[in-house]
This record gives C-alpha cells, structure tokens and sequence, in this order.
C-alpha cells in the first residue's frame, strides 16, 4: 500500500482535494507536507496525535514532515471546532507553551533520518517581521469575505448570535493560509494535513498557493475521534489526557487506552498504533474470541504508551497495572505509586503508631475497613486472604511497624484477591 492507501485502510481519511491527482503525486516521488499544532497549553494531548502519528506515517514511507508550532496563529486562536472565543495568551505563557510542544514533537518525529528528516519550524518566524498593511496587500487581497465567511469555522460561529466570531478569530484563517504559501515557496511543502475542521483553512492556503504562486497545492483532513458512545476522545473524569508525564502520568496513560470501550479498540488500533494489518486483524479475532482477555487493549496501551513515553516508562506502568492483580512491587516508582493510591480506598494513620513496638495486623485491617472486627481480621487471615504489601499473612499475632511502610509512607493491603486499601502514616 501505498501511504493514502495505508491512512484509508485505517479509517484515518476524511476529505482531499483532487484524489486522483494527490494519489498521483504521491506516488511520482516524495513529498514535502505539514501540519500545525497551536501551543494553547504546555502539552499536546491524545487529540493531538492523531495528526502527528499521520506525520510520522508519511515519513516511515520516504516523504518528508514538517511539524508548524503556531508562535504566531496561538496568539489568535484558531476557531474552527470552539464554539466560544479563545483567552489570548500572554507572550510569556506562549513561549512557554511553545518549547514544551516542540520537546514533544521532537519525540515523535526522526529529525535524524537521512533521506527526509522532519524540519520543526515556528510560524513565527516569517510572520512577525510582516506589517500589517503589507499583509493585507499581499494575502487580504486574495480572499473575499463572502468565500470566508461562507468556511463551516467561521459560518457557525456567526450563526451563534450570543456568541459571534471576533475580527481577531476571523482573521485565523488567512494566518493559516500564508503557513501554506511560505511553506511551499521556501521549503517546497505540496501537502498539508489536519483535522477535518481544518477543512476551510485547509482549501484557503492552497487557493492562496494557486492565485499568488501558480502553483497547485493539495490538502487532506483526517477525521475528529469521537467514542463509540458519542462522547469526546480523550477526555476522562480528571479531564484531558495529556502527552507531557506531568500532567498525565504514563501510568494513567497507560490505564486510559487499557479501559478503551470494546466497541472502539480494534478502530483505536489502526489510529494509534504502527502495528500492520495483518497484526491488527489477529487481535481483532482474538479479541472476539476472548474479550475478557483484552489482548487487543493491552497491546493498544502498551503501543501508545511505548511511543510517547518510552520502553522505561511502559514497563513500570505495566507493573503498576499488576500490583492491584497481585503482581511485584519491585520496579515501581513513588510517583507510579502515588497514582495508584489514588485508585483505592485510602486511610491515614498516625506514623506514631507504628514506630517502636508498632500496631497488630488485625487492627490495622479493621482501621482500613477491609475486616469489621478484630475477631474477623484473624479469621480472614487464617483463610490465607490477606496480603500486606502483595504478600501473604499467615501470622494471627503479626505487628506492623514503620519498617513494613512502602516509600516510608504506605501499606497496601489487600483481602481476597480484588478488594485494596492503602494505609497512609501521616
């Protein structure tokens, strides 16, 4: 296959201009494309991935990439998908923004290859310097209001009287537009890509391209990710989920694609991940087969989790993972602990206790709420169902004392071989 035919054997194609001539052009040779990632915050999210991996597709198949971090379209804001206004960002917080998207983009990307590196450019670059006259003159000129108004981004926004679209936000589409013209007149850039509700822009750089370089220029949008219960991708309970480990660690990360609705894995595979069809097609059977299993959603977890975080990182979140099925606690971090605390039912307790002579077992189980007495917790350990620290407690008389504390802080008990507490010295 070749790359188009690649994106939609993937399901990752929504809209192009001229098929049959970017076909066409795809396969005469390698081509130059790009795609913008405005830094509204300090990290990219899973949304933003889809777009990257496209990306790093057409690389691994000999074209050459280049990623656009928006210093100038981030201090607009683009319209298409919000139906409110943007909070302008200060120049400090851009800047900062700035840096820590291009890290990212930096890990997803080859910037080493050798035929076709992937070039990381700021928008900024050649915008800053150009006055605004000269920026009317030059690209206002080409573009009518009614062709803009009439782009869906912009058309729905006016649509929404309470709300309307700034001349701030208005004018986006033409900063997009000039992207696509400095990126095909220096650097020779033929493509660009992004989501479908980049469409407008999108087709507002290539007319540019045509009227002022005489040049065609194509475009291809892949679609939104929505769940297959209608909900939005990539948002959970404590909200985004970020590429930057600060925000989300690779833990959560990880757990995000391990609890993947069974309905959307198999597609999730092919947007997400490099694994072949035919790879894709045996997990889909076993997943059909056994999806209590989840073989389909742990090779989706680790894939991802590999890809943006790294095989350390993978690894100590797989081991996380298995702490609350009884697995080692060797390996894990205090941070990568600290997430799963927060997954269970948590107790403080006073460390005082536990120094010296420290406090029985039985006691602490019936404090945690995994016993309901003390005559109880002797019973449960008897039967061999209480675990201290993923070990098992055969001992009625056993004493916990600080020594027993994970990071010098937790206990993690655990009764039968679901029911978790953590114990916190505080």
């Amino acid at each position: 296959m070749d790359i188009l035919e690649e994106l939609r054997w993937r399901g990752l194609v929504a809209d192009s201009t001229d098929a049959a001539e970017l076909s066409r052009r795809v396969n005469a040779g390698p081509l130059t494309l790009y795609c913008g990632f405005d830094p509204t915050a300090d990290s990219l999210h899973v949304g933003n991935l889809v777009p990257l991996l496209a990306l790093r597709r057409f690389q691994m198949m000999g074209h050459c990439p280049i990623a656009v971090a928006g210093g100038a379209t981030g201090m607009i804001g683009d319209p298409s998908g919000k139906s409110q206004e943007r909070v302008l960002l200060t120049p400090e917080a851009l800047s900062h923004n700035i840096a820590c998207v291009k890290a990212q983009l930096a890990r997803l990307l080859d910037f080493e290859a050798g035929a076709n590196p992937a070039l990381l450019l700021d928008n900024a670059q050649w915008t800053a310097s150009v006055g605004y006259l000269d920026f009317l003159r030059e690209v206002g000129k080409h573009f009518s209001v009614n062709m803009m108004v009439a782009k869906e981004s912009v058309r729905a926004r006016m649509e929404d009287r309470d709300t309307g679209i700034s001349y701030t936000e208005f004018s986006y589409m033409l900063l997009q537009a000039f992207d696509f013209l400095v990126l095909n007149r220096d650097h020779g850039c033929e493509l660009q890509i992004g989501g479908s509700d980049q469409w407008g822009t999108i087709t507002a750089g290539t007319d540019l391209i045509r009227r002022k370089l005489g040049r065609s220029a194509h475009g291809l949008t892949l679609p939104l990710i929505t769940n297959a219960d209608g909900t939005k991708f990539g948002k959970t309970e404590k909200g985004a989920v970020w590429l930057d480990a600060r925000r989300t660690s690779p833990y959560r990360f990880y757990q995000f694609w391990i609890h993947t609705d069974d309905r959307d894995v198999v597609r999730y595979l092919k947007f997400f991940t490099f694994l072949p069809e035919d790879a894709i097609s045996n997990l889909e059977q076993q997943h059909l087969k056994n999806p209590g299993a989840r073989p389909a959603h742990r090779a989706l977890a680790a894939a991802v989790t590999e890809l943006v975080h790294g095989p350390a990182a993978l690894a100590e979140a797989m081991r996380a993972s298995d702490i609350l099925f009884g697995g080692e606690l060797s390996g894990v971090g205090e941070a990568t602990f600290q997430d799963l605390v927060g997954e269970v039912p948590t107790r403080e307790i006073a460390r005082t206790q536990l120094d010296g002579a420290g406090l029985p077992l039985v006691e602490v189980l019936v404090h945690a709420g995994l016993s309901p007495s003390k005559g109880q917790a002797r019973k449960d350990i008897e039967a061999g169902g209480i675990n201290v620290n993923n070990t098992r407690q055969t001992d009625t008389q056993r004493v916990l004392t600080t020594a027993d504390l994970l990071f010098g802080k937790h206990l993690l008990l655990r009764k039968g071989k679901r029911t978790y507490a953590v114990v916190t010295a505080c």
